[in-house]
């Protein structure tokens, strides 16, 4: 069974993506290239994009990505609407309304205040933060607070994590947490567009599970921390998320005691390598010293050696 048709029928909710991200390209040319994937992603998915109406940097990357892409699953998904909403002021609705691109976007939703905006982009399903500068950190900033005070419904949050982009910003909001002042965020970060669509994925599925948003956001919560195996086991296009997520829901549900234990080492042993992998990722492109990483991951390698020697030996 292929991919289409695994995970990219219509389901009976058409989940809509908000993408928070800068108006400006920045020095790294992956930032707009993986975000152009993102957009392309989110046409494949047959889900919507909502956001804050550019054709310029990383949030026009997006949309040109959804455009260039969406016609392909017009029948499919669309019909004769684009699957963008874009939701701004009037200031900035009249700076881009004659571009070319922004003109093919179906509806656009002009708020009074930037507070009305950041609010109407918030009734999406899912919450995508991709690079940008400090208009992007305030948005960041704004719905963790909502949401941890109550004023938004819960609902999953993506870091687009391209080239290591937000690693300070997630090790901040850690130090937060463990001082005392703040919640942890469930965070489900992701490096590039596959690991995305591997999340997106995911949540969709939950999502058509689920009896309401807060169950959903239960699962979305789990999947922050789950994620690292999903994509771990999907070691090439044959193998697909929804076989894997099936095999683990069977042991879950009805796999004895020993099953259900290794497989919990194995989603602590992959979370544990990612996370540890993008330390290095990180100190390498700084050119500070990798010593103490290296050595953690070649602990965790003699320790996944020694689980799986075990297991043979049973």
């Amino acid at each position: 069974m292929t991919n289409e048709e695994k995970g990219c029928v219509r389901s009976t909710k058409n989940l809509r993506v908000c993408v928070s991200g800068g108006h400006c390209d920045g020095k790294d040319p992956a930032y707009v290239e993986e975000c152009y994937k993102m957009g392309a992603k989110i046409a494949k998915m047959g889900f919507r994009l909502d956001y804050g109406f550019s054709n310029s940097g990383v949030m026009g990357a997006v949309a040109r990505g959804v455009l260039d892409n969406w016609r392909e699953r017009q029948d499919k998904y669309y019909g004769d609407v684009t699957p963008i909403v874009g939701v701004t002021t009037r200031e900035y609705y009249e700076l881009y309304e004659k571009d070319e691109v922004l003109q093919q976007i179906s509806e656009v939703v002009v708020e009074d205040t930037l507070e009305n905006r950041k609010i109407k982009l918030l009734e999406a399903d899912i919450v995508v933060f991709a690079p940008g500068g400090v208009g992007t950190l305030d948005e960041l900033a704004y719905d963790c607070v909502a949401m941890q005070d109550g004023f938004l419904k819960t609902k999953p949050f993506i870091i687009y994590n391209v080239n290591g982009f937000f690693y300070h910003i997630l090790e901040y909001l850690k130090v937060l947490a463990a001082s005392g002042f703040a919640s942890p965020v469930p965070f489900i970060v992701v490096d590039d567009s596959e690991e995305l669509e591997t999340a997106f994925r995911l949540l969709r599925m939950r999502y058509n599970n689920c009896a309401d948003a807060r169950e959903a956001y239960a699962n979305a919560r789990q999947l922050a921390y789950e994620l690292p195996y999903f994509l771990k086991k999907k070691t090439d296009s044959s193998v697909h998320v929804e076989d894997i997520w099936a095999e683990m829901k069977e042991i879950e549900a009805s796999g004895g005691e020993e099953q259900k234990q290794a497989l919990a080492s194995e989603i602590e042993q992959a979370y544990l390598e990612k996370e540890i992998e993008r330390m290095y990722d990180r100190l390498a492109k700084t050119g500070r010293d990798t010593a103490i990483v290296s050595d953690k991951l070649t602990r965790l390698k003699q320790r996944k050696k020694k689980y799986r020697d075990n297991e043979k030996c049973k």
